[in-house]
């Protein structure tokens, strides 16, 4: 199996918000175990590293309005 270690960032469709945006790279969970995060306006910024799990919990949490409205 082949498995590559430069993140592929994806940004949601649903990002049209003015730029508060962040971008993910979920395609290094195989291989790294982590869902790297950024902010899309500083693409050589920081990084934060998620597990999957708990990346599935926030993601989760946000569909059920845990975090209120934006």
């Amino acid at each position: 199996m082949t498995t590559t270690e430069s993140p592929r960032w994806f940004k949601s469709s649903y990002s049209d918000n003015g730029g508060a945006c962040i971008e993910v790279a979920p395609n290094l969970v195989a291989s790294r175990g982590v869902i790297p995060v950024r902010d899309s306006k500083n693409p050589s910024g920081p990084v934060l590293d998620f597990s999957a799990d708990a990346f599935s919990s926030f993601v989760a949490g946000v569909r059920s309005g845990e975090f209120g409205a934006a």
